[in-house]
């Protein structure tokens, strides 16, 4: 069975981040969605409200149980590989600025465990879309029901 972890803190999860699980369901037997806890980035919503939103997402999308969520511990992301037997992460790239951040953490990864990194670029209509930007459009009062799943909308009316 291939598996593959497709990393992040999704706070909030966004119409980029399903696009990149339902590709990457298409290349694997199994995706794990892992949800982390970066405290380099102002959270906005709670572990437990990104993980249910995403599974309220997947349930409606048809890519459960395909697809699932786990909550990401402390340590390393190939720590975690290790564990569920994952042999690549996926990571998705809108510009060459996210490929310069993310290739030598990939690098890295491979050296430490032999867990490759899959990138696939960001479907261009949704390029311009990043969670941190939806944070603060959210916060500013402006409009992001059309860059987020119904779940997450509902997630971000909550708090």
């Amino acid at each position: 069975m291939t598996t593959l972890v497709l990393p992040g803190s999704f706070d909030p999860f966004t119409l980029g981040h399903l696009d990149l699980a339902r590709r990457a369901a298409a290349l694997a037997d199994e995706v794990v969605i892992a949800v982390s806890h970066n405290p380099s980035k102002a959270g906005l919503l709670s572990l437990e409200q990104r993980r249910r939103a995403i599974e309220e997402t997947l349930q409606a999308e048809g890519l459960a149980p395909r697809v699932r969520v786990e909550d990401l511990p402390a340590g390393l992301l190939v720590d975690f590989c290790r564990r569920i037997g994952a042999r690549a992460v996926v990571r998705g790239l809108r510009s060459q600025l996210d490929l310069s951040y993310e290739e030598p953490m990939a690098r890295m990864n491979a050296h430490l465990a032999q867990v490759d990194t899959v990138f696939l670029l960001t479907d261009q209509s949704l390029a311009h879309i990043s969670s941190s930007l939806v944070r603060e459009v959210h916060a500013l009062g402006g409009p992001v029901e059309d860059m987020l799943p119904s779940a997450s909308v509902e997630a971000l009316r909550r708090v």
